[in-house]
């Protein structure tokens, strides 16, 4: 991801997507579920800012442009791909590259990931106290990922070097657990409402996606719908910014 830090991964898109649209807007829930779909595909930053440029050309080429700004990352969904696929056979035809060593900062301080894993753990042991009363079960799994998380503290304490990408893989696994826990909970009625909300949004952009595209997006948008409604935390070292 060049110079770019790799966990700022979020806020690099949300930034670049305001600057070319020109207004700073908050980044919708749609937005944020197709730049975690990038970022779990392991599309790097810059194709995906070239992805972004090229798109906002396109756009601005063709009728629907004319005096209107690009509202969504969803219009973006197909030139980020094509930029990556550019960017890998370009990867492909220069051969293999020799590996430089560098001395790289650590992207976080270690109070900033100590503040970070401390408010999930706060987060969480509300939501968990919540449904006490209503889902003792749910309320069990997320005093568990409180507890995994809890147990990860000895890692940001010690005073050997921390490996992030560690980390971050055993943090990405605790919210996948918990996500599948809050999908086999949730009412079949709010997981309607959240389909049929996302279909409102996706309308415009629906036939410039695949039926993958598609189904990797309902996905993450409904994970983040339902971690929003039960108050669970993001986990993931992508949201300490």
């Amino acid at each position: 991801m060049g110079s770019f830090n790799y966990f700022n991964y979020f806020t690099e898109i949300e930034e670049y997507f305001w600057r070319k649209r020109g207004a700073h807007l908050l980044v919708s829930p749609l937005d944020w579920a197709i730049v975690e779909t990038w970022q779990r595909a392991g599309i790097p930053l810059d194709a995906v800012l070239r992805g972004i440029d090229s798109a906002f050309e396109s756009y601005a080429r063709s009728s629907r442009g004319a005096g209107r700004p690009l509202k969504s990352l969803a219009y973006c969904v197909d030139a980020v791909l094509d930029a990556a696929a550019e960017k890998q056979e370009t990867a492909a035809g220069a051969g293999p590259q020799p590996k430089q060593t560098e001395n790289k900062a650590e992207p976080f301080s270690r109070e900033e990931l100590r503040s970070f894993l401390r408010r999930n753990i706060e987060k969480l042991g509300r939501a968990a106290e919540r449904l006490n009363s209503s889902d003792t079960e749910l309320a069990r799994r997320i005093e568990q990922a409180g507890a995994s998380i809890a147990g990860l503290m000895p890692l940001v304490d010690s005073p050997a070097g921390i490996d992030l990408e560690s980390l971050e893989r055993r943090l990405s696994a605790t919210e996948e657990k918990l996500a599948a826990a809050l999908l086999a909970a949730a009412d079949e009625s709010v997981l309607v409402d959240i389909h049929a909300d996302l279909d409102r949004q996706l309308a415009p952009y629906r036939r410039r996606m695949t039926a993958e595209q598609l189904g990797q997006l309902a996905r993450q948008y409904t994970q983040k719908r339902l971690l929003e409604r039960f108050g669970v935390p993001r986990l993931s070292l992508f949201y300490l910014n």
